[in-house]
């Protein structure tokens, strides 16, 4: 056992990392639960399109208004005690809403603002949580430390976690529900354990907090290569969530798989993720990061190519783990690359700027992909994507040689 532990979460890691990673796998698999009991409920309330729609508004909403704020937050105060803080607001409104759903007076009105309440707590906990793993690895293993955090959110909100709340739901609308908040708890004693300095990590803080923000988003703008990060990060979203804002309908009438082998697509992509998973340490010790990097975003351009010319379900898997593979690669790898390059002191509101440009990406990608499906059919936010990422590659492509050691030419803090 302690062989498997060492080879799972190496010593040098510290045993402050492996509390982080217990409180993040466990607290994955009860988001993981919310992603399918959280659906589930609202379409138990309601089936007006307009409300279920609203659902994914009111999950994605508070990043854009509070992200900023949350990332300047987990600068200037003690950062486990700010994630500690967040998820105990998350248990509660999750105990509060066990409670409405027992007592029976449940409706669509309650469950749409538990959710807004739940994912702003959770905007706080994700822009801190990030900023606690360069806090407790060296540089030279943050892309180990962040492939074993990703294989956590993987299995726990992608693999058993969903399929786990469906099943509980079945079983009685409140047990998903119940069993998160004791995922939550178990979190947050985790978190508790971390030995981390208590207070904030910038010491004495007397500045306005409109003068931190605005000094963490100066800071990635004069950076070059964290610039040119957060630049590819929004537009590869945007050209992601294009076709994924209709991948139900594309899989459905183009390729002709039925609502259950649609759920397979999220599996097979959720298997790419865990195989890159255990190779990920390999390819970072063998391939230099700058080619890494070109590889992985010129494997995202010919998936868009593949499964725009794609009309066999035979097909539509085998690239979807394709797509599981090489996107874990990149999330673990993006997001050592800034790490290593933002200063501690920055990593909160650095890391909030580069999560508002994935909402925004996504949300604009969104919009974007259901606007072009309407005119131009399903197949085409797939050669939105092709064609966007493409060019987008080229423009970037010798600067990701910078990118890739852009802690090399960190810019200090002012």
């Amino acid at each position: 056992m302690s062989t498997l532990v060492e080879t799972v979460f190496p010593a040098r890691l510290g045993h402050g990392f492996r509390w982080l990673v217990g409180s993040s796998w466990v607290t994955n698999l009860g988001d993981g639960m919310m992603i399918a009991a959280g659906p589930l409920l609202v379409a138990s309330q309601t089936r007006n399109p307009v409300l279920v729609s609203s659902a994914m508004l009111a999950l994605t909403a508070p990043w854009l208004v509070f992200g900023l704020l949350a990332g300047a937050l987990a600068d200037r105060l003690d950062r486990r005690l700010v994630i500690m803080a967040a998820n105990a607001v998350r248990g509660t409104v999750l105990a509060g809403l066990v409670v409405v759903i027992m007592t029976g007076h449940v409706n669509i009105g309650l469950v749409l603002a538990a959710m807004v309440a739940l994912a702003t707590a959770e905007t706080f906990v994700d822009a801190t949580s990030g900023t606690l793993t360069p806090m407790l690895v060296d540089k030279a293993d943050l892309g180990i430390a962040n492939s074993r955090l990703m294989f956590g959110m993987i299995t726990g909100n992608q693999l058993i976690g969903p399929a786990v709340g469906a099943l509980l739901f079945s079983v009685g609308m409140v047990w998903p529900f119940a069993v998160t908040v004791a995922c939550i708890v178990v979190g947050i004693t985790l978190v508790s354990r971390i030995g981390t300095a208590p207070g904030a990590v910038r010491g004495e803080v007397d500045t306005h907090i409109r003068k931190d923000i605005a000094e963490g988003v100066r800071w990635l703008m004069g950076s070059p290569p964290v610039r040119t990060l957060a630049f590819i990060i929004v537009v590869f979203n945007v050209t992601w969530a294009a076709p994924w804002a209709v991948l139900v309908l594309w899989a459905l009438e183009r390729v002709g798989i039925d609502e259950a082998g649609f759920g397979l697509l999220t599996t097979a992509s959720a298997l790419g993720g865990l195989l890159a998973t255990f190779a990920y340490g390999w390819l970072e010790r063998k391939v230099p990061l700058a080619t890494l990097m070109r590889t992985v975003l010129l494997a995202e351009v010919l998936f868009h190519l593949a499964m725009a010319l794609t009309t066999s379900p035979w097909a539509a898997y085998p690239l979807m783990f394709f797509f599981g593979a090489y996107a874990f690669v990149w999330g673990t790898l993006s997001m050592a690359v800034r790490q290593r390059a933002v200063p501690k002191e920055l990593q909160g509101r650095v890391g909030s700027v580069y999560m508002i440009c994935v909402m925004a990406g996504m949300l604009v990608g969104s919009f974007l992909g259901g606007v072009i499906a309407h005119y131009w059919g399903l197949t085409a936010p797939w050669w939105f994507a092709f064609v966007g990422a493409g060019v987008t590659l080229a423009l970037v492509w010798r600067s990701l040689g910078h990118i890739a050691h852009a802690d090399a030419d960190a810019v200090p803090v002012a």
